[in-house]
């Protein structure tokens, strides 16, 4: 699962109530992998239909493309 654009496996999601807080992650073997480990209160839940965003190029869409 990487980004059809770049090839990078590193995104973020935005909270839909605060469009400040986001929540990083990387793609590794299909499963999430949160960048900051002790942020559990301040994650993002990612969905199928959530918005994702690549860490490198401008692509952007729903999680369930990327699989």
């Amino acid at each position: 699962m990487k980004c059809p654009d770049c090839g990078t496996d590193s995104f973020y999601v935005k909270d839909p109530e605060d469009q400040y807080n986001i929540s990083e992650f990387n793609l590794e073997k299909g499963k999430i992998e949160y960048v900051d480990p002790d942020g559990d209160d301040e994650r993002v839940e990612v969905l199928e239909d959530t918005e994702v965003f690549c860490n490198r190029c401008a692509w952007h869409d729903k999680f369930k493309t990327l699989k």
